[in-house]
């Protein structure tokens, strides 16, 4: 055993971060990144922190009632009432910690409007505010007497004893080994069990695959977002996100013939829910025969743009599209999970000891589509709640004792094949995008299952590509499990 602490957190975005940032000094801590601190999806999140700041101009029952109408009803309530409620105190927490929100000119954050809102709530750091977020907590959390930081570790295996948790970390080539009494999964989303994704390359549902492995609660995982606009390059799986706010500020969507046609399939047009808007544009596309569709916002003056997109507007040009000149080319892909590990109004799961918060848990505030520039406020309120009651628990328990450790799998065996994951990504991106194929539900999780199989039976060297091969395996075959019982 190289360590034991009072907690370790797996995963270093926005909702490890802030829940690491949120324990007394007496509580110790270990932070678990699986790559560079920075490299995170909360770091690529463009649009912004949905919060109401001004109960003048807007209303805590406004934004829960834009959340719940873009979930379908199909929210948590009480989860709902809680990340609204409890959001702006957090985002005002993070801002005196140093993160750098767009200001106006009496220094009140500039808010903008996205599509799903009835009002202009949205704060930012021009189209750059995860990074903003991130950058900002990783400063705060280095300040941090009792927080140790591992960095380009993997976890590559979780054991539950009676009072906590035993785990086993690949870092250098080299096999860690840590205790602590409660554990926090961060880890994410899952957007690498598709072939086209915003997310980074560590999405890969790592925590979801392991809190299943230990007999966690897994709900909804079938609830994956699907990002109406992003960039439609076609030699990466990565790509770069044409933020929401981008059709805030007056982007118009454009079909092959540069037409208009959003309205057609909802009243709202261009600022319906992201589900909404990636369905009429799928629709759309069978309708013409095409895929080629563009986002429009060269009506607007160029330095503004420029002023309010600068990420976005070096990323288009690196591309070579203008976007004050030229319409960008747009077509959905995968870029969020609403489902995830199931937890309570506490962030804890079914399984004593462990938490869950950010992208991998679900804490039901999505229901069935997440509203735009939730995702930071729900990994921000959620992860400071399973801190505080961590914190009650080990002022109620103390430290206790693990128990036996477990006998160590040897790292070493057979390299795994080539083609395990890029075959999952290809099933999943067939039978269940944007227009599901029920038809190939049953063969497509067949197949994944058999993949399964072969991963858990044969020894394989403990690798970041086994890992992450089984993650996704068993990631897909959740959701593959899920739609076709009809359990969505």
């Amino acid at each position: 055993m190289d360590k034991l602490y009072d907690v370790v957190i797996v995963g270093t975005g926005a909702a490890g971060l802030y829940a690491a940032i949120n324990f007394p000094s007496d509580v110790s801590v270990l932070l678990i990144s699986k790559r560079e601190l920075p490299l995170s999806n909360s770091s690529l999140a463009q649009g912004g922190v949905a919060c109401v700041l001004d109960t003048v101009r807007d209303a805590y029952k406004l934004h829960i009632s834009d959340t719940l109408i873009a979930g379908k009803y199909k929210n948590t309530l009480a989860a709902v009432e809680k990340l609204v409620k409890e959001g702006p105190a957090d985002v005002l927490r993070i801002q005196q910690l140093g993160v750098d929100f767009d200001l106006n000119p009496d220094g009140t954050m500039k808010k903008t409007l996205e599509a799903g809102h009835s009002r202009n709530r949205i704060v930012h750091h021009k189209d750059s505010t995860g990074k903003a977020i991130v950058d900002g907590l990783i400063a705060a959390v280095r300040e941090l007497p009792n927080v140790d930081i591992i960095e380009n570790a993997l976890l590559y295996s979780i054991h539950k004893t009676l009072n906590g948790f035993y785990l086993s970390v690949l870092r250098d080539g080299a096999p860690l080994y840590f205790g602590c009494n409660y554990c926090i999964f961060a880890t994410g989303g899952i957007g690498r069990v598709y072939k086209y994704t915003t997310n980074s390359a560590i999405a890969t549902g790592d925590g979801i695959a392991f809190a299943h492995m230990l007999g966690a609660k897994i709900r909804n995982l079938s609830r994956v977002q699907f990002h109406p606009t992003a960039f439609a390059a076609d030699k990466d799986r990565e790509r770069f996100l044409i933020s929401e706010a981008v059709r805030g500020e007056g982007a118009v969507l454009l079909n092959c013939k540069g037409e208009r046609f959003a309205f057609d399939y909802d009243k709202r047009g261009e600022l319906a829910p992201r589900d909404v808007v990636s369905n009429a544009i799928a629709r759309e596309a069978i309708k013409t025969g095409s895929e080629d569709f563009y986002l429009d916002i060269t009506h607007k003056p160029a330095d503004f743009v420029r002023e309010r997109f600068p990420m976005i507007y070096a990323r288009c040009l690196e591309e070579g599209v203008d976007i004050t000149k030229d319409r960008i080319p747009v077509f959905p892909c995968q870029h969020y999970l609403m489902g995830g590990i199931d937890v309570d109004l506490n962030s804890r799961t079914s399984i004593d000891g462990l938490y869950a918060a950010g992208e991998c848990s679900h804490t039901g505030v999505h229901g069935a589509n997440r509203l735009a520039s939730n995702s930071l406020l729900e990994a921000l309120v959620f992860s400071r709640t399973a801190a505080e009651d961590i914190t009650r628990m080990l002022k109620k328990y103390g430290r206790r004792p693990l128990g036996l450790e477990p006998a160590h799998r040897p790292i070493t065996g057979r390299e795994i094949p080539h083609g395990f994951r890029s075959r999952i990504r290809e099933i999943l991106q067939d039978a269940y995008f944007v227009l599901p194929k029920p038809e190939k539900y049953e063969e497509s999780y067949r197949e994944i299952e058999e993949i399964i199989k072969q991963l858990f039976s044969e020894n394989f060297a403990i690798s970041s590509d086994f890992v992450e091969a089984k993650s996704i395996a068993v990631t897909a075959s959740i959701i593959l499990e899920e739609v076709r019982e009809g359990n969505t």
